[in-house]
Parts: structure tokens; sequence; C-alpha cells
């Protein structure tokens, strides 16, 4: 017998209909002698159906109160979930965030877990219950309901089973696993058996959509194995776990891109310390993300400073950046929304050179310009023209052999 915690989104449970089918799956895996955690996600749609409602009320709706009506979606689902097992004659019980003793510190819209007692949820489980619990919700030291995120029903999931000690977390998605490409960018991506921590993380950050990168922090670092697999088939989908030595056999896991960026350059910037903090600091006090950066420096006391920011932001961030060049005398601000991020991830590039040059060779023979470039121990990025995204893609997958894999 096995503790497992399984995690359903909204296209899982997007109707009634979906609702029933993903019943079975459950009783399924309680019929096999498991005890058994279900959090769910609000039906798909919904919780961007009450975004809407409230901004029909008002622009900036108060972010306590916003958490207030979206929690709704994912209590929905998760009583609509206990009915439908009671009525099959199982025994389960539904729990909202609070319930579950899921404590968040007080930032609404995008609260971060601090401690769950596991207390109750393991009450019902000696009772031999199905616990369903609303996922994407907490609550804080004030008991005001809060909302954790984007995916934050995923981030519910890894940090309940981590906090039960379960031993996998079932992530059930509409995709039957993680791919070494997005399958309709790239039509010969393959499924992955399994794939690292570290390697998701990677992916997930540059563009790959398939776990929320909260999830696969505390995944890592309470060393939970995390499942994911798809809700509308029996087959198995792609485990993510520690390294393991075979891993770095393959140099390269996946190839990902993100077109949600925009870059900013600020030219002939005087050269001189503390302007790159009159720079930075304002973007980060509008809570402004920044990812890539680079500088070039000219013949003479300026330089050419480079950065990337999220898509949503890029306006924000040029109006802000146009200010600022005024006050540190730089010549022009330029900013470009026509670009995208094109990566290739893996840990077998720790022990293997030559990475770097094939994909550098790769684009260039594809006539594709490199704008940017940032690496990590087990990443490399190259900012390129967006109109090139999709065929950097698929050359890069032929180029590190994925095709064949």
């Amino acid at each position: 017998m096995s503790l497992i915690v399984q995690k359903y989104g909204g296209t899982s449970v997007a109707d009634l209909e979906r609702i029933n089918v993903v019943a079975k799956r459950i009783s399924s895996t309680f019929e096999q002698g498991n005890d058994l955690v279900v959090i769910l996600s609000a039906m798909a749609g919904v919780t961007d159906g009450l975004i809407s409602k409230a901004l029909q009320v008002t622009t900036k709706p108060d972010k306590r109160e916003l958490d207030v009506l979206l929690a709704t979606g994912e209590q929905i689902t998760s009583a609509l979930m206990a009915i439908t097992l009671q009525t099959m004659n199982y025994s389960a019980i539904s729990l909202l965030g609070f319930q579950a003793n899921v404590l968040t510190n007080t930032d609404h819209g995008n609260a971060r877990i601090v401690e769950i007692d596991t207390s109750r949820i393991s009450f019902h489980l000696d009772k031999r219950k199905i616990v369903i619990i609303a996922g994407f919700q907490g609550w804080d030291p004030d008991k005001n309901i809060t909302t954790l995120g984007r995916g934050g029903s995923d981030t519910s999931a890894v940090a309940i089973a981590a906090a039960l000690n379960a031993d996998v977390c079932e992530i059930y998605t509409d995709v039957d696993g993680i791919y070494t490409a997005d399958p309709n960018v790239c039509k010969k991506a393959r499924k992955l058996d399994k794939i690292s921590y570290d390697e998701i993380l990677e992916m997930a950050s540059l563009g790959a959509k398939v776990l929320q990168i909260r999830s696969v922090e505390i995944a890592k670092k309470y060393n939970v194995p995390v499942h994911v697999r798809s809700s509308f088939s029996e087959e198995e989908g792609t485990m993510v776990v520690n390294e393991y030595p075979e891993m770095e056999s393959i140099i390269v896991s996946g190839v990902t891109s993100n077109k949600d960026e925009a870059r900013i350059t600020l030219k002939q910037v005087p050269d001189q310390p503390g302007i790159a903090e009159k720079i930075f600091n304002p973007i980060t006090d509008a809570g402004i993300v920044v990812d890539m950066i680079i500088q070039n420096t000219w013949v003479g006391d300026t330089t050419d400073i480079t950065f990337t920011v999220p898509m949503g932001d890029y306006e924000k961030a040029l109006e802000i950046e146009t200010e600022v060049a005024k006050n540190i005398m730089a010549e022009e601000v330029r900013g470009d929304s026509n670009i995208s991020k094109v990566s290739v991830t893996g840990v077998g590039m720790k022990n293997h050179s030559g990475v770097a040059s094939l994909m550098f060779k790769t684009l260039a023979a594809e006539n594709i310009n490199i704008i940017m470039i940032s690496t990590s121990e087990i990443r490399i990025s190259c900012v390129i023209e967006e109109k090139y995204t999709e065929l950097a893609v698929r050359a890069l997958h032929t180029a590190f052999g994925l095709d064949k894999q």
C-alpha cells in the first residue's frame, strides 16, 4: 500500500462528464489499497471567468477580495468530486485550503506556503477516506483566504505530498508527459521517461509549461517523486526525479522556446560605478523580473546595456528606462518585442564540451542571427528574431540527436 497524492488540472475536470471519468480513475487507485489525497484545480476557464467578472466591477479589485472570489473555483470542483465519489459508494470528503491547514504568507494573489499541518488530512486517511483538497489556496495568519498564483494547484499538490511524506505525487494534465520539445512545434519530439529536477526547473523557466516552477522547487527540496501523466489515457508519463549517473550520458534532454519576452537597450551609458544600480533599481521597485543582461563596452567611457523582461511588463519597463536614460545622460533607449529565446537543456552538459559551438553552428546554418546569449551549468539560451523560433527548435532538436533516441 502506498500514499499517493494526485493532482488534476482544469481540463481534466472541465465538466461533470470529465469529473465522472476522473472519479473512476481515483476509485481505481483507491481499490488497489492505496491511501489517496486528491488536489483539484478549478474547471477550465472558471478562474479567468471570475477574474473577468471582478474587472467588470472595477479595473483594480482589492486583492484580498479577489482571492476570496477566485478560491470558489476549486471549491466547486472539490465538492462535486466528493459528491461523485460518494454516489459511487466511496467514502470521500472535500477540504478547502484552510480546512487542510495550508498556512501561507500574506501576499494575496501570489502567496507562498509557510507550513502545512497534516493532522486533519491524516485523520481522514486513517479512516480510509479519499481526501479531496481544493488546490491553489490556503490561509494566512490572520485567517484570510489566499491564493498561490497561476499554476498554484501544482504547488499545493507537491507541498502536501512533501508534508505527508507521500510515495509519489501524480500530476494529471492534458498532456501525457514531458517531451524533448513542444510536439506542436517539432513533430519528432519524444516523450521522456525520466527527467531531473534541475532539468525541468530550467525548462519550466524557459517556456515549457508542463509544471509550475515553484512546485518543482518544492519537489527537489523535499525529494518528492513527481509523475507527470495524462488524465485522458492510461499510459505512463514522465517521472521527475533526482539525477542519476545514466542521465549524464545524454548531453541535451530538451529544446524549449519562449516568445513571451522583449528586450530593452540603453545606448552609450556612462561607464562608471553605480550606473547599473540606477538602471535596474527602478525596474525592481516596479516588480518587474529581469532575465538576461549583457553589456557591450565602447571605446571611451560609455557602454551599452541590454536586458530582457516579460512581454507583459515591456511597455512599463520601457517607460521607466526612458526616464532613467535622461537622468544618467544615456544617448537613447531602444526596445524590441519581436524576439524569442531558444534554449537547450541537459545535465549531461556538465561533463561534455562542444554544446555551445554545436548550437551556434546549427543556428548559423539556418541563417539565424544570435542577438543575446546566456548560460548556466546545464543550459544555453540564445535570443533570436521571433520569426525563426520554430525553425530553430526543429534544427536544434535534430542537431543534438533528439530525433533518434
